[in-house]
């Protein structure tokens, strides 16, 4: 009897997922570029709070497949051959998995709190990582020269004068503030939302 309890659950899970999933593709439909800190190609969009409600509500792993879930179905409309999906799944699965592994330990206000803080830095150091040594480079080498990629740094920071400057002025900042804001719009609607997960 437990063992269907449990597979009913999962099934659930999974279906809550792919709804998440799709609610998280859609999302990114309605992104905005940060001119004043990040180059064009670099977008804020709230993508992050169903995967990291479903963190919140159904655990890490969850979380994470409402990540995959997302990022595998923005491949159809994508124009970034797939670099930018990954580094989307990398820097928001890192997100989400230390937001809620803090939430799974204490459901508490306070403790969802610290582990979105935890989360966001989570988020930049993978972001500036990922990016440095393999979605910049595999952009450069599919897409654009690495100078032009700089040079759309620099336009926006004229500090940015290489790889290195380019994630400390403007990759770090904008995953920040991208962590910030879908955290903080995750606490403004999971209340009224976990009621239905």
């Amino acid at each position: 009897m437990n063992n269907v309890s449990a597979s009913s659950l999962r099934t659930r899970y999974l279906v809550r997922v792919g709804v998440l999933g799709a609610l998280g593709f859609a999302l990114m439909f309605l992104d905005m570029p940060l001119a004043f800190i990040a180059p064009p190609f670099m977008k804020l969009d709230l993508s992050d709070v169903p995967a990291l409600i479903s963190g919140f509500a159904m655990g890490p792993t969850y979380g994470i497949l409402v990540q995959l879930v997302k990022n595998i179905l923005n491949l159809s409309k994508t124009s970034t051959g797939g670099v930018g999906e990954l580094s989307n799944f990398i820097v928001g699965s890192g997100f989400v998995l230390v937001s809620s592994l803090f939430y799974k330990r204490d459901r508490s206000m306070k403790s969802a709190l610290i582990g979105v803080i935890f989360g966001v830095m989570t988020m930049s150091a993978l972001a500036m990582a990922s990016n440095y040594f393999v979605v910049f480079p595999l952009y450069a080498k599919l897409m654009i020269p690495m100078e032009t990629i700089i040079n759309m740094g620099k336009a926006v920071n004229p500090n940015i004068d290489s790889l290195g400057k380019m994630m400390l002025l403007s990759v770090l900042p904008f995953n920040i503030i991208k962590g910030a804001i879908n955290g903080l719009v995750t606490f403004m609607v999971y209340k009224k939302v976990r009621k239905y997960l």
